[in-house]
């Protein structure tokens, strides 16, 4: 797994994430691209672990991708299924193995603080940590697509599924969006990543 994982992490953090992957009934897969999610964390029928993480994040994105399905299941060892997915005791747990990997020889300078900042309280998702995200996005790859709230009022866009939205107004954090077709009410978060169709 070692040189698997070199591919895809920082190397200062390889040797310590193989110690917590070091687990007889834990597997890590990796997976093509998907829309909804960067990684997950399951128990399988015969009762192994399994996590996959998306191949196409950054190395910094997937590090803590990482690190936050392994938490999933050292919580589950600890406490079985009777507390909440991303409750107190999953955040306790992430915090204390995220903690080794906050350090300028793993991350640039750039994102220690946001990752200080975003663990005194991790939530589900990175993505919901708006300044956080956005700066680790500017490791990723090139695309064209654009944030939601780059976009002008009534600027419509697409999303990977085809579907055509039109940007309305802002709410206390999120966007709400028509679906052009259906006339439908969404919500989006600000940093949610779409392909402009018109120029307004």
């Amino acid at each position: 797994m070692q040189n698997t994982l070199q591919k895809y992490i920082p190397e200062q953090a390889v040797s310590r994430v193989e110690s917590l992957l070091q687990h007889d009934n834990l597997s890590v897969l990796i997976k093509k691209e998907r829309k909804t999610r960067h990684g997950d964390y399951k128990r399988l029928p015969n009762g192994k672990h399994q996590i996959t993480i998306n191949a196409n994040l950054n190395h910094y994105r997937f590090l803590i991708t990482l690190i936050h399905e392994i938490a999933h299941f050292e919580t589950y060892k600890a406490f079985g299924r009777t507390v909440k997915p991303h409750g107190i005791e999953w955040k306790r747990t992430f915090q204390r193995l995220m903690l080794p990997f906050l350090n300028p020889e793993v991350f640039p300078n750039s994102l220690l603080p946001l990752l200080a900042n975003h663990f005194k309280n991790p939530k589900a998702s990175s993505d919901t940590d708006l300044q956080l995200s956005l700066t680790l996005k500017q490791f990723d790859e090139t695309n064209n697509l654009n944030y939601v709230f780059e976009l002008l009022l009534g600027q419509e866009f697409k999303l990977y599924n085809g579907k055509i939205f039109k940007r309305g107004s802002k709410r206390k954090k999120r966007y709400e969006c028509v679906e052009v077709k259906t006339g439908k009410i969404y919500l989006f978060n600000p940093n949610a990543e779409v392909e402009i169709i018109n120029n307004k």
